[in-house]
């Protein structure tokens, strides 16, 4: 993920932080500068920060772990102010497995809550005044005293200790209450996919899913109107998460399987890198072609985008010739390549399109809008048969 530090690396799987993270930091740095506390508690505050993002890491560890389990990679593991990311080089395919990978996450929060637990327990039957300490943890339960982390080091490192693994605990358990909503992009969503799933369509077990996260989008943002504002953010963030969900299946079923062959554009104009910039101005007047392959004796010798041009225009002028413009480091598919992989390698690239080339000539080109096109009718007629 771009913007991100790498900080380590567990189990052969790299952790990064992104930079908005800093702001969390920063934060909380300020916050204790405001209320005056001293230099210890700031110290004290950051430290539950990092243990806390800490918890976030080894909970996507659990995802990731489970995943390698059925012989998928993880690319990283990114921290970022809403939580953290494990991108998955993809997710099972196996309803089974997808629900083993989704529930790993939750279930190493509930390990962890269960040793926070004890810990809390086992500290506090051995503070030298069990009924202080069992006192000081039930204003923390209560807030009934408004206690924070700044005001331990007004009681016994016992009573501190026991405080900071209730803490750890609580946020264990909100994590697994959060993380079960059955809402996409949380894990929750993915758990009831893959119910869905085990009895129908997987692209239909993810569009009922979707709908499920969308609603509770609506009713978490119509709460956060009148209750608490940070419930429209949860609410944007579920909606945004299972309408990219629902997209992304929907794309990746529409185009397994199939050939570039059968969606690739056949009527196309190419350049030669002797030409003007001018010329090639005039072909995207003259068309909606917004890429052009650069062709020379016969082989495609380099790509001109839209974007190149016209910059190049601005700067140059129409007189320049392509060659001066032209992108040599673009892929190149064949006929045979099955059109998801092509498609996700344009994602991957700095052109939008790609040629297509059979025998070292050059037989065709697909781009993100045509896929995009071929998408939108494969999905029209699978409704139509449904």
């Amino acid at each position: 993920m771009k913007w991100s530090l790498r900080i380590g690396t567990l189990f052969g799987i790299g952790v990064y932080v992104h930079f908005t993270f800093l702001i969390i930091l920063i934060w909380f740095a300020a916050l204790h500068w405001t209320r005056g506390d001293d230099f210890s508690d700031a110290v004290l505050g950051l430290a539950m920060v990092v243990a806390i993002f800490t918890i976030v890491v080894l909970h996507e560890l659990g995802h990731a772990l489970a995943a390698r389990r059925y012989g998928i990679g993880t690319k990283d593991i990114t921290l970022l102010p809403i939580g953290g990311v494990a991108r998955l080089e993809r997710m099972p395919e196996d309803p089974k497995q997808e629900l083993v990978v989704a529930i790993a996450g939750p279930m190493v929060n509930v390990v962890l809550a269960v040793i926070f637990l004890a810990l809390t327990l086992l500290i506090g039957s051995l503070a030298p005044d069990r009924n202080m300490a069992l006192e000081y943890l039930s204003s923390v339960v209560s807030d009934e005293s408004n206690v924070s982390i700044s005001t331990m080091t007004d009681h016994t490192v016992w009573e501190q200790a026991a405080s900071i693994c209730f803490v750890m605990f609580g946020f264990n358990v909100i994590m697994v209450l959060f993380n079960m909503l059955p809402a996409f992009p949380m894990d929750g969503g993915r758990v009831l996919r893959a119910f869905l799933a085990m009895n129908m369509d997987y692209v239909q077990a993810t569009q009922i899913a979707a709908g499920v996260g969308q609603m509770m989008a609506f009713f978490f943002g119509f709460a956060g109107l009148f209750y608490n504002p940070f419930l429209v953010f949860i609410a944007l963030f579920v909606w945004m998460g299972a309408t990219a969900e629902a997209a992304m299946v929907t794309r990746k079923f529409a185009l397994t399987g199939i050939p570039i062959r059968s969606a690739m554009i056949t009527h196309f104009q190419t350049v030669r890198p002797d030409e003007t910039l001018g010329a090639a101005a005039a072909h995207v007047l003259a068309g909606f072609q917004q890429d052009f392959p650069v062709v020379e004796g016969g082989h495609v010798v380099g790509m001109l985008t839209k974007h190149d041009l016209l910059k190049a225009l601005a700067e140059n002028g129409n007189a320049a010739a392509v060659s001066t413009v032209m992108r040599t480091d673009f892929q190149v598919a064949t006929p045979g390549e099955m059109l998801q992989t092509a498609y996700e390698r344009l994602q991957q690239g700095a052109c939008n399109s790609m040629p297509i080339v059979a025998g070292g000539q050059l037989v065709g080109v697909v781009d993100l809008e045509n896929v995009g096109e071929f998408i939108a009718i494969r999905s029209a007629l699978r409704q139509s048969s449904s």
